[in-house]
């Protein structure tokens, strides 16, 4: 395991308009060298329902291979979530491209009822883990946050299931709070580095959205960006997150 930078792109969405979005996040980290980079959720249009218009198949998908192109010329790892149809039903579909083109993909499990989420997407049924540079990454998304059950992290033969969880996210300012609480929670429970990426600005629905995408360590402590639509480059350290694994290993002793 080695260091690894990853960059939190804090996008205002532009609303249905792919080509737009792909505009502004390549305007966005034009100068960024990193490892992984982390869009919000539904990077390519917002958190729409309009799923029959926007969807792409997962085999020919124009967004996934815009995604492989910029992985490759940025030699960097992206993760973030689209609308996907596969056999007539849709998902919202979590992809982790690597500069390789290697893709592994994580379909939300928890699907928003209170905005009909979960009238028109199919919820996912596995976790996915990603080995990333000596880092196992547990993919997740959004409304996944609420539900710790979705990533008990445990140690097997004395190595953790994984050490960061990636939440991508439209997650409104009126339940911003519920957002920074959680993703604090979900770190000192499963003693793991935690990064949030929400967006900024107004949806459609006139949503307001005010990010306060971050950074948690496994003590809880958080690095958090400013409200605005930016990128921030932070560092993990895995001397980090070993150290307080050898000093309070708390996740050691969670029932099976």
């Amino acid at each position: 395991m080695q260091d690894l930078r990853v960059t939190l792109v804090q996008a205002d969405q532009i609303w249905e308009d792919k080509l737009a979005n792909f505009e502004n996040y390549t305007a966005l980290i034009n100068n960024v060298e990193t490892d992984l980079i982390v869009f919000p959720e539904m990077f390519n249009t917002g958190f729409s329902m309009n799923a029959h218009s926007l969807a792409e198949h997962f085999s020919d998908s124009a967004s996934i291979q815009w995604l492989k192109d910029l992985a490759l010329e940025k030699q960097a790892a992206i993760y973030t979530s689209l609308i996907i149809e596969e056999n007539g039903l849709y998902f919202n579909r979590g992809v982790f491209v690597e500069p390789t083109g290697k893709l592994t993909v994580y379909d939300k499990r928890q699907t928003f009822s209170l905005a009909g989420e979960d009238k028109v997407f199919s919820a996912g049924t596995k976790q996915s883990i990603v080995d990333y540079k000596g880092w196992k990454i547990n993919l997740q998304i959004c409304y996944d946050l609420r539900f710790p059950e979705l990533s008990l992290n445990r140690v097997v033969n004395n190595e953790a299931d994984y050490d960061l969880s990636i939440y991508v996210a439209n997650w409104p300012e009126k339940r911003i709070s519920h957002w920074n609480a959680l993703l604090v929670a979900r770190a000192i429970e499963n003693q793991s580095f935690v990064i949030g990426v929400n967006r900024f600005g107004v949806d459609k629905n006139n949503l307001q959205y005010n990010g306060c995408s971050q950074l948690v360590n496994a003590l809880g402590e958080t690095t958090l960006l400013k409200s605005s639509e930016t990128i921030e480059t932070i560092e993990l350290h895995q001397s980090n997150l070993k150290e307080i694994r050898r000093m309070i290993p708390f996740i050691k002793d969670r029932m099976s």
